[in-house]
This record gives C-alpha cells, structure tokens and sequence, in this order.
C-alpha cells in the first residue's frame, strides 16, 4: 500500500487503541505506553499523533459522556476504521517478513 506507511509510534497507537478498546483515549494510551512499552511519551505528542492518525482515515474518534472523577469533562474515544487494520496489518507482514529473511541470514 504504497504512502499508506505508519512509523513504529503511530503503530504502537494504533496496536494500543485496538488493544485498549472502549478505553481507548490520550490518557490511557499514554499509561500503557509506559507500562507495555517501556515508553514515555507527553499527553500532546499522543493527542497530535491520535489526530494524525484519525486525519489519515485509520482511526475515528467519539465523545463519550463526562464523568464526575473527570470534573465533567467528557473523553474522546478512539477506534481503529476498517480502513486502519488493513494499514496495521499489512505493516505487520512487512516486518515479520523482515525480521524471517534477518534471521535466516543469522543463521
């Protein structure tokens, strides 16, 4: 899928709002970014990737409703598109296929 390329952390968002589900905003991707991850990352570098992201088409967002531990804020949720797996996907075989053809030369 040629210019349809995601970088390693937009491929870790990705991989994380799958993952994460209904739980799947800035907040939490970032938590498990660390944990998972071993990564930190601010809230804005997310956010601006999450935003990439839906702009490319590979994810969608909502608004769900505001919570009192929230102050009443309300969280936006985000979900991979259709669109998005078939992208994730095919990064995946990319890479599988490199890293099958570097350990065949490490042999």
């Amino acid at each position: 899928m040629k210019g349809e390329y995601i970088g390693e952390f937009e491929e870790m968002i990705m991989l994380l709002v799958g993952i994460l589900g209904e739980e799947a905003y800035g907040l939490s991707i970032v938590d498990q970014l660390k944990e998972q991850a071993n990564r930190t990352a601010t809230i804005g570098a997310v956010h601006a990737t999450l935003n990439r992201l839906e702009n490319k088409g590979f994810l969608k967002s909502e608004l769900k409703g505001a919570t009192n531990e929230r102050g009443g804020r309300r969280k936006r949720i985000f979900e991979l598109t259709a669109h998005g797996k078939v992208v994730l996907e095919s990064s995946n075989e990319v890479r599988a296929n490199l890293w099958h053809q570097y350990s065949l030369k490490s042999i």
